[in-house]
């Protein structure tokens, strides 16, 4: 059973600041791992799936989602749908098993109400400059309360995924001599080019 309460301390530190979004995103994506019975991965056996958008509140949702499942950008194995939702599709790639997970929307719509989003975040109040008498009591809340009060979890389902391979193929750009993967790569008159270049 993965513990998100475990990783709190490190999603804080990686995450850059106390709030109630990236500790949903850890008992969220907890949920997710126990339904499928999968541990942390270490290369790509896992893939995430998250329905949020760009600049809007609570997308540090997703780091927590970063931290406790070991998908990362970095990995290539995370993914917006951008579909301005907090919703999180894990997918086990050995097993094509996968479970959707969202928090629950009363239980958001109740952190809105909240001092720390209507007395700072909602005015325009940096994160990092939020008391911590303000925030601590959120993200304990969030922490602690039992997960049939927090969280939507599906019946895991199938997903077949594509089969897929790593590229090691790459050139280095005949215009601004940067590397580029083999197939991002264009030809401009007879000069193999990066998108960058092509495009000037």
């Amino acid at each position: 059973m993965i513990n998100a309460k475990d990783w709190l301390e490190f999603g804080q530190k990686f995450h850059g600041h106390k709030c109630p979004a990236m500790p949903n995103g850890l008992r969220v994506a907890a949920a997710a791992m126990n339904a499928l019975e999968v541990e942390r991965t270490g290369d790509s056996a896992l893939h995430a799936f998250l329905d949020l958008g760009e600049n809007h509140c609570a997308t540090c949702f997703a780091d927590g989602v970063q931290v406790i499942t070991g998908c990362t950008f970095g990995k290539g194995n995370i993914s917006k749908t951008h579909k301005g939702k907090w919703a999180l599709t894990l997918v086990d790639k050995k097993t094509n098993r996968a479970v959707r997970v969202t928090p629950k929307a009363e239980a958001m719509l109740a952190n809105k109400k909240t001092e720390f989003f209507t007395k700072y975040r909602m005015v325009g109040v940096p994160p990092t400059q939020v008391p911590d008498e303000v925030v601590q009591p959120l993200v304990e809340k969030v922490m602690n309360a039992p997960e049939e009060m927090m969280m939507n979890i599906s019946e895991v389902f199938t997903y077949e995924w594509p089969k897929e391979k790593h590229s090691f193929e790459g050139f280095v750009c005949e215009e601004c001599g940067e590397m580029v993967v083999e197939k991002y790569g264009r030809v401009k008159g007879n000069k193999k080019v990066c998108i960058d270049c092509a495009n000037k």
